[in-house]
């Protein structure tokens, strides 16, 4: 029904005004009464789809990318529409509006999306205050840096998000991948990579109770630069890895807003984050988790990810592309694999 006749008419309108309404509607359809009717369609609850990764059990191994709920504003009806766990973020300490719309652009033709957002969000103390309000949503907290903070000073606004999202949010995830924000790619170099990471678990470790932290990184690394995050990762016993972010690489591409900037997801990326999974997994000797997104529009291209090595998959693009039975086919897919 989705593909069908509700995909074409909110393709028709601007995908920035399409994503608020779309917010709002689901928003007003909870609020209505029926939470239940979505569970009832896309939810499954099954023991066999339970996943323990990083010391968290997930109730199916499907959550949500961050990007998509980004103020933490709609967890709890998200979480109705069968998702194992739903990422929030990117947070940044101050509110920040992003980049000049028009920022976020359909390739219909190539079933990908470019954006160029910028982390426009809040601020996280906004966030934290909506996730006071959570009831049983595994939450991972997605941060990241202002965009006028120095790459020098970046640290201290990774700090700032790690220790105000600590008590409300489940997992966190490093984000030093976004091609949006400028310079910010510069962190994921081993030097500073290492400083922050381990800046971020010396905080970890002070405190009773540690949380998983888990790195989100870049599909266009090289071999090399993918080694020395197998070798980042073990130096400094983070949680594990989110692979991958967005892509600057336009190959292969037919639709006509290929030529924006930003960050693409969606199909065109399905295979290279299907070969940055393989590659840390096998490299590493299957040494830390890691969540595998970046294309995945099919229970088969979720089948990949994990037969890749990835522990958990999130879907962004394809759950726009898709719709929320997307999350219940590949749920339906691994409970007829055992």
């Amino acid at each position: 029904m989705y593909k069908l006749f509700i995909r074409p008419i909110l393709f028709c309108f601007d995908p920035e005004v399409v994503h608020h309404f779309t917010f709002s509607l689901i928003r007003f359809l909870n609020k209505m009464g029926f939470s239940s009717v979505f569970k009832g369609l896309y939810c499954i609850e099954d023991k066999r789809l339970e996943r323990e990764v990083f010391g968290l059990k997930f109730k199916n191994p499907v959550g949500l990318a961050a990007g998509f709920d980004k103020d933490a504003k709609l967890y709890q009806e998200l979480s109705n529409l069968g998702f194992g766990f739903i990422e929030i973020g990117t947070l940044t300490p101050k509110a920040q509006p992003g980049n000049p719309k028009k920022r976020l652009f359909r390739l219909k033709e190539d079933s990908g999306i470019i954006n160029r957002m910028g982390f426009n969000n809040g601020g996280v103390e906004e966030a934290v205050e909506r996730l006071k309000k959570n009831k049983g949503v595994l939450i991972g907290g997605n941060i990241g840096k202002n965009k006028v903070t120095p790459n020098e000073e970046a640290v201290e606004d990774y700090k700032i998000c790690f220790e105000a999202l600590f008590p409300y949010v489940d997992y966190f995830v490093v984000n030093v991948s976004s091609p949006n924000t400028p310079n910010l790619r510069e962190l994921q170099d081993k030097e500073p990579l290492t400083k922050l990471l381990q800046t971020l678990q010396n905080l970890n470790n002070e405190k009773p109770k540690q949380k998983p932290i888990l790195l989100k990184i870049a599909p266009d690394l090289t071999d090399e630069q993918l080694l020395d995050i197998i070798d980042i990762v073990k130096e400094t016993k983070i949680a594990g890895v989110i692979a991958t972010n967005t892509t600057i690489s336009r190959e292969g591409l037919q639709s006509e807003n290929q030529k924006e900037t930003g960050g693409l997801s969606g199909k065109p990326l399905t295979k290279r984050a299907t070969e940055v999974i393989r590659f840390l997994s096998e490299k590493s000797n299957k040494a830390f988790p890691i969540i595998g997104v970046g294309g995945i529009h099919s229970a088969e291209d979720a089948l990949e990810k994990l037969e890749a090595g990835a522990s958990l998959v999130q879907l962004y693009t394809g759950f726009i592309y898709e719709g929320p039975a997307l999350v219940k086919n590949i749920n339906k897919r691994l409970l007829n694999q055992n």
